[in-house]
């Protein structure tokens, strides 16, 4: 009985893993298949049979890429309206989700369940009215637009609020008998305790900025301050001239970057979801 108990673990064991290696597969062959076309030659892209390794793989459509004078300032643009975007997002979202948190004021409940309903708002929405707030600004064709208007998302101060939620009271009327201000509560012993968060939250605003392709498209006219996305989309043209393998090696050039990143933080953004997942 003991032994039919162990062999039917095992056999579950055994399933188990093989629908998770089949899904892991099935999740990873689209990028294994870029990275193969990114060596491939025109005429193999739609070649049939389907061929996984070329026989005649080359690094052309990345040297065609390096040729380019531009890429470099591309991969720049990218990163710094990220970088800003991501930063700016931080500082806000933490320093709300710390007032929703740590602070009682009137309306507090009314103003943070809005704020939550404007999480179901689709972002075509509010894309024509945010476009010409941008135009009479004077912004469009900036990197502006790109930073500013998301520098308080919902999700991001709901996120917040709930990781802060959990840092005891008694250490913070601490810091304000000591004299402590409230901004000097935020940044000496809020932003230490909440770090993992931010580094997850961190990424999460990064990754979202650095593969956002439709508000650039609206904003961005000048080549000169495309990011990566718009630069991989410009590649395309009529049918039958779009090069695909150079989209291909644009597009493994801006994910090392992301992977870079993930892998350095990575044990700091899987704290900063485990434990916000359970503080919320």
């Amino acid at each position: 009985m003991l032994s039919t108990r162990r062999l039917v673990r095992g056999l579950t064991t055994s399933l188990i893993y093989l629908v998770l290696i089949l899904l892991c597969a099935f999740m990873i062959m689209p990028f294994i298949w870029m990275l193969s076309t990114s060596f491939k030659m025109p005429d193999e892209v739609f070649g049939f049979p389907p061929v996984l390794i070329s026989r005649k793989a080359s690094f052309m459509n990345y040297t065609y890429l390096l040729e380019q004078k531009k890429l470099l300032l591309i991969v720049g643009n990218t990163f710094f309206v990220s970088l800003s975007s991501s930063l700016l997002s931080l500082f806000f979202c933490s320093l709300a989700g710390y007032g929703f948190a740590k602070h009682k004021f009137p309306g507090r409940g009314p103003l943070f369940s809005f704020l939550l309903a404007t999480m179901v708002i689709p972002g075509a929405v509010t894309m024509v009215p945010v476009f010409i707030i941008m135009r009479t600004l004077k912004w469009v064709d900036t990197f502006l637009p790109l930073i500013i208007p998301g520098a308080a998302s919902a999700f991001g101060i709901f996120f917040m609020r709930q990781y802060i939620s959990s840092i005891n009271d008694e250490l913070i009327d601490a810091a304000r008998i000591d004299g402590a201000g409230e901004f000097s509560i935020y940044s000496r012993i809020i932003l230490p305790i909440i770090s993992p968060g931010l580094v997850s939250l961190g990424l999460i605003f990064f990754m979202g900025s650095w593969n956002n392709y439709l508000w650039p498209l609206i904003i961005l006219k000048s080549p000169d301050k495309f990011t990566i996305p718009l630069a991989i989309a410009s590649f395309g043209g009529a049918v039958g001239l779009t090069n695909y393998n150079a989209q291909m090696a644009m597009s493994v050039i801006s994910i090392i970057p992301l992977l870079i990143i993930f892998l350095a933080f990575q044990k700091r953004f899987v704290e900063g979801i485990t434990a916000g997942a359970v503080k919320g």
